[in-house]
């Protein structure tokens, strides 16, 4: 009895010495090709500029191309049905958004994809908030001068969203129930067709991240009127908050960050999140992100997970305040 207890003992720590080996080959053997990260909007939005700001050193972590594709349309959700098409294998990344995971779950009655059963957590690359832009050539210079004017002319604003159900959107609707101001929803497949009509003022407005229309602000295109956060930004202190202009909790803060399909090796998860958080840190990438009213994170897969299910719920109690029904 004691030598088969001592046998079936000396079994399972083989057993576990080769799990361990096999995840270290695993590890040692990711990425054994070129990595993909689809974006679910089109090119020049928020999510774009930093997926292909960090894509470079990324590359230098891994030892292997990373490529960004753009894949637009249906709040991000085409994006995620090419993620869940490929093989589970880490070399086909999501950059996954407040839209798609924390907002689009409460709008949409039929999802074509389970966010907390299909989507793994890799890590949250940034903080985001909104900064509330007004087309110049519309005449106000304040969040109250532009609720003010939208009531002496009900219907006839209209706002820009990167698509039905993003934060962008949601920003506007919270907005209007806020104020009781009538300005209409336009939605598009990105913030770069949204922030162009924005620009020839075919839009009056867009709530939009500062690193895809600050440039636009400083060149005197757009009109910087509030930031739709909790405070103001280091990199734009004189832009004050929409709190700050009396309309109380308004703090529609998104965030971006990597996700994989489920089943996908944890070996592969850890060491892109570990490269990823070493380029966040990196002075250069850090100062970059800063500078452009974002905040770098470089979370686990684990704090990553946790935040997305608290996120979900405070997004959740957002749209409950506004009109917006699932459909």
């Amino acid at each position: 009895m004691q030598r088969r207890a001592f046998l079936h003992i000396l079994s399972v720590a083989v057993a576990g010495a080769g799990m361990l080996c096999a995840q270290a080959l695993a590890a040692d053997a990711f990425p054994g090709k070129p990595v993909r990260i689809l974006v679910g909007f089109s090119p020049g939005g928020s999510n774009d500029i930093v997926a292909r700001l960090i894509a470079p050193k990324l590359a230098e972590g891994l030892g292997q191309q990373v490529m960004v594709e753009n894949r637009p349309g249906a709040g991000g959700n085409i994006a995620v049905s090419a993620l869940l098409s490929a093989p589970a294998d880490g070399h086909t990344l999501l950059m996954c958004t407040t839209g798609t995971l924390s907002i689009q779950p409460h709008l949409v009655k039929s999802m074509p994809f389970d966010p907390e059963k299909d989507l793994v957590a890799v890590t949250q690359i940034i903080d985001a908030p909104y900064m509330l832009m007004v087309n110049a050539r519309l005449p106000v210079s304040t969040v109250q001068e532009l609720v003010a004017y939208a009531r002496n002319r009900p219907g006839e604003l209209n706002f820009a969203s990167s698509g039905a159900g993003t934060g962008s959107h949601l920003a506007g609707e919270m907005l209007k129930s806020r104020t009781g101001i009538d300005i209409v929803h336009i939605a598009y497949k990105g913030t770069g067709q949204a922030m162009a009509d924005v620009l020839e003022g075919a839009v009056s407005m867009i709530f939009d991240q500062p690193v895809s229309s600050m440039q636009y602000a400083r060149a005197g295109k757009l009109r910087a009127l509030a930031v739709a956060g909790p405070k103001r930004l280091a990199a734009f202190p004189e832009v004050p908050t929409v709190m700050e202009a009396g309309i109380a909790e308004f703090e529609p803060v998104t965030w971006s960050g990597i996700c994989a399909a489920r089943n996908t090796p944890p070996a592969a998860i850890e060491r892109i999140q570990r490269e990823i958080a070493k380029v966040l840190a990196m002075p250069g990438i850090a100062r970059r992100l800063v500078q452009d009213g974002l905040e770098p994170v470089g979370s686990t897969p684990a704090r990553f997970h946790d935040f997305l299910v608290a996120n979900k719920r405070t997004w959740g109690k957002v749209i409950e305040s506004t009109d917006l029904k699932p459909e």
